[in-house]
């Protein structure tokens, strides 16, 4: 199905979002980029974001409704993880049994008709861009990041240092089974003193 790829994406997007979150501790959900600035959401409300919005574009836009609040009961990091996991994996099963129609056939994006592809390719632009906000606070946090497309300075730096991508967990049951019980994240070993700027030395 020439679609697949689009289904895949989102199967990977779940898996980065959940890291990242996990990479959060439960005192930081309050924290902005600029404490004071309501400007910036915080923590918290980057993950009510994803959440509430994502459920928003798949059952009004994409037609697909997963039953369920978008929502945790309590707000912690945890319960974040555990039902946007849930939802997003009934999500995933859904699209995974689309033909190539549905994806082709129209819909409305807010006010403009789109393809259902479209709409996905979209859907994983918002939500990769958000994560990436999320990151720079973890950065200013003074937090250490596993990878997330490739490597980082945490797991050696730099593609030309050779620099190994280390992703926190295989599977997002290997999360989902870790970190309730205190996280078993894999190992970083630092960017060993070595550059991470592609800027040639000067």
């Amino acid at each position: 199905m020439r679609y697949d790829f689009l289904v895949g994406t989102y199967e990977t997007e779940r898996i980065k979002v959940l890291s990242v979150w996990s990479e959060f501790r439960d005192e930081d959900l309050p924290v902005r980029p600029r404490q004071g600035d309501p400007r910036g959401r915080s923590v918290r409300e980057q993950m009510v974001h994803q959440c509430v919005s994502e459920n928003l574009w798949f059952m009004n836009i994409l037609g697909i409704d997963v039953g369920a609040p978008p929502l945790p009961k309590t707000e912690s990091r945890m319960e974040f993880i555990s039902r946007y996991a849930e939802d997003s994996a009934k999500r995933l099963a859904a699209v995974k049994g689309k033909e190539e129609s549905w994806w082709e056939s129209q819909t409305r994006f807010f006010d403009v008709p789109r393809s259902r592809a479209w709409v996905m390719v979209r859907r994983v632009a918002h939500t990769a861009h958000h994560r990436g906000q999320q990151m720079a606070m973890l950065r200013m946090l003074g937090r250490d990041l596993h990878s997330n497309y490739g490597p980082t300075a945490d797991t050696g730096g730099l593609m030309q240092n050779h620099a190994p991508t280390i992703y926190a967990y295989d599977s997002v049951e290997a999360l989902l089974t870790a970190e309730p019980a205190g996280g078993a994240k894999r190992a970083l070993p630092g960017a060993g003193g070595k550059s991470v700027t592609e800027r040639p030395d000067r």
